[in-house]
């Protein structure tokens, strides 16, 4: 018996560690998600450069970050960790807002596969440019937060981990409610809806566009501070996988869903952090995770908490 008791108590612990990594890093992908879920849901379209739009943002909270640090002044790691991302949230707004305007509302009337094209394209070009200007050297991120660790009941956790669900938790929470709660969330509701008509109705349609891509985006630089201080290793790459993660997130819980987008962020965050366990190695992390994409659009096309969209003639 007490050996049972024992092995009952590791499990246990095993089990609720992982959990906490995988809410570590489901948060993460959560709030990138968000971005594709968003523009998915008023323009029915898959910005594929998000992914990218996320990566740029990481780098501007490293920029930010080291400037501050490197100033003469000795500002607390609080205020340099503030101050790192609001500077990388307003620059990446005003990167996703100036890709919406040059890039996607030209193509508006056309076909949907140039919109896809066009993304793929900007995705690219995002990459290049990074690659150009920084070199393919990974960066290293700075500790922002302090190393310690905190043990209760045999469960261990860090400061960071409490401070990257806490405030992903926080964001989507204000999102969610920006989305039901406001006339701006009433806006891109109605778009979603009926874009044809909305106009009608006095909604400036463009404006509540840019201000979706600008929301969007800046959440995806936040999630990019937090992943830049949980995983430091930064490459201009970075973006490719951790999109198509996200975008599978946002998929898997329901594509145009906000609260989808959330949930299915948590999942793969759990399928990344469980896959080893289960299977003798991390390397099949993507083959299941496609694999439950896969299986999910076979029996539920429209996602868990996402709902059939039908054409209107």
């Amino acid at each position: 018996m007490p050996a049972i008791h024992l092995w009952c108590k590791i499990m246990f612990q095993l089990l609720a560690q992982n959990v906490l990594n995988a809410l570590q890093l489901g948060s993460v992908y959560a709030l990138i998600a968000l971005g594709y879920t968003m523009v998915y849901g008023i323009l029915t379209m898959i910005n594929f450069a998000h992914g990218d739009i996320f990566m740029v943002g990481t780098y501007l909270s490293l920029a930010g970050a080291v400037f501050l640090l490197g100033l003469p002044l000795k500002l607390p790691l609080v205020v340099v960790f503030l101050g790192a991302m609001t500077f990388s949230m307003l620059l990446t707004a005003l990167l996703g807002v100036s890709i919406e305007r040059l890039a996607y509302r030209p193509l508006r009337s056309a076909p949907r596969v140039s919109a896809v094209i066009t993304a793929l394209g900007v995705g690219l070009f995002l990459e290049n440019i990074t690659l150009g200007i920084l070199g393919p050297q990974p960066r290293h991120f700075p500790d922002l937060i302090p190393l310690t660790r905190w043990e209760v009941a045999g469960l261990t956790f860090t400061p960071l981990q409490v401070l990257i669900i806490v405030m992903a938790a926080v964001l989507m929470i204000l999102l969610d409610l920006l989305v039901r709660r406001t006339l701006l969330g009433m806006a891109m509701r109605a778009i979603s809806y009926n874009r044809p008509i909305v106009p009608l109705m006095g909604v400036p349609v463009d404006h509540v566009i840019s201000l979706t891509f600008a929301i969007g985006s800046a959440i995806a630089a936040a999630g990019g501070l937090l992943y830049g201080l949980a995983y430091p290793v930064l490459d201009p790459l970075m973006g490719v996988r951790i999109g198509w993660w996200a975008f599978i997130a946002a998929v898997v819980g329901g594509i145009g869903n906000i609260r989808g987008a959330m949930l299915g962020g948590f999942i793969l965050g759990a399928v990344e952090v469980f896959t080893p366990l289960v299977l003798p190695s991390s390397t099949y992390r993507d083959f299941v995770a496609f694999s439950l994409l896969l299986i999910l659009l076979i029996f539920k096309p429209t996602g868990i908490l996402g709902r059939p969209v039908f054409e209107r003639v």
